[in-house]
């Protein structure tokens, strides 16, 4: 039995938004030594925990944690669409699992993924369908969000159930870090847009269009400095990914979501997906970083982060 993690950052904007050739190259490079790293650990399937960007999650419905043994991918922002290879009997012996040690999570046997699930896979491999994925939804956009202690704690339920399961597991994240898309808040929404938070399920073309249109003119005000997005904050990204790095997970308890997005951004507390993966991975013991990368890139509007660490031999 061994274990694995691998995080990264996501963003619409990855090679879309303005950027320096170099920058781009140099993100493209750390997906290529993440993927080395995946394909070499040769998992026998990843659990992977992310968020939604109200594509597939909605507020007339909104689960904290949803196990998908069926998942869909929704083919946003350009990414591919169709199926997940997802290990179903695993899943509903992980939902069984987990129901034992407390954890009501929500059951979905066709749960629709948006880039936040499939653009690390597809930056890594080109594609996501060749890949065992085990995929649970963290709602870490629409308020009220999980505690970061309760997504430590299910992520390590989680980490027993792999620990137990004889097989290689890769636990796997995706969000953050320091991020604030143009997200509205259903609190002061205008009608349309409240109706949109509530049930925007098959959003027309044209629909489509106009939302990733202000996204990319957030991306280039964000760049020069300017816009509805807060900038960067690439201190608290610092200190964020030192707490996963000191094997210490359980130091995240004391995040508050609400001061998270006050400093870092609407889409900051995506890195409660990274909090789970690790407090899954943590059930293995001590631990080695393989891999780390870092970069502030403002016309992403993204904290770009990933980090990749393997089981010390015998550690458990």
């Amino acid at each position: 039995m061994s274990v694995a993690v691998v995080c990264a950052s996501h963003t619409p904007l990855m090679y879309k938004g303005p950027a320096s050739n170099e920058t781009e190259q140099r993100v493209r490079t750390a997906f290529g030594r993440l993927g080395s790293f995946v394909k070499e650990f040769a998992p026998d399937y990843i659990v992977q925990f992310a968020p939604d960007h109200f594509n597939g999650f909605f507020y007339d419905l909104m689960p904290s944690f949803c196990v998908g043994a069926g998942a869909v991918s929704l083919g946003d922002w350009g990414g591919g669409t169709g199926p997940l290879d997802v290990p179903e009997k695993t899943a509903l012996e992980l939902i069984d699992h987990l129901r034992d040690e407390d954890f009501d999570v929500a059951v979905s046997f066709r749960m629709p993924v948006d880039h936040g699930f499939v653009q690390l896979w597809e930056a890594m491999f080109g594609d996501f369908k060749s890949i065992p994925i085990l995929p649970i939804f963290v709602n870490a956009a629409a308020p009220p969000v999980p505690t970061y202690r309760r997504a430590r704690q299910l992520g390590e339920s989680v980490g027993r159930f792999a620990m137990r399961s004889g097989k290689r597991v890769l636990f796997a994240a995706s969000g953050g870090l320091s991020h604030d898309p143009p997200l509205p808040s259903i609190k002061d929404a205008p009608p349309e847009i409240r109706e949109r938070l509530i049930n925007g399920r098959n959003p027309t073309a044209e629909a489509k269009e106009a939302r990733e249109k202000r996204v990319l003119e957030a991306g280039v005000l964000a760049e020069a400095g300017k816009g509805p997005c807060q900038p960067l904050n690439p201190k608290w990204d610092a200190e964020f990914m030192e707490i996963l790095r000191s094997g210490q997970i359980w130091r995240a308890d004391a995040l508050d979501t609400g001061k998270v997005r006050e400093v870092a951004g609407r889409g900051a507390n995506e890195v409660l997906a990274w909090v789970a993966a690790f407090g899954a991975f943590s059930t293995g013991g001590h631990f080695k970083m393989e891999q780390e990368f870092y970069e502030a890139i403002p016309g992403w509007i993204a904290g770009m982060a990933m980090m990749a660490a393997k089981q010390v031999d015998g550690a458990h």
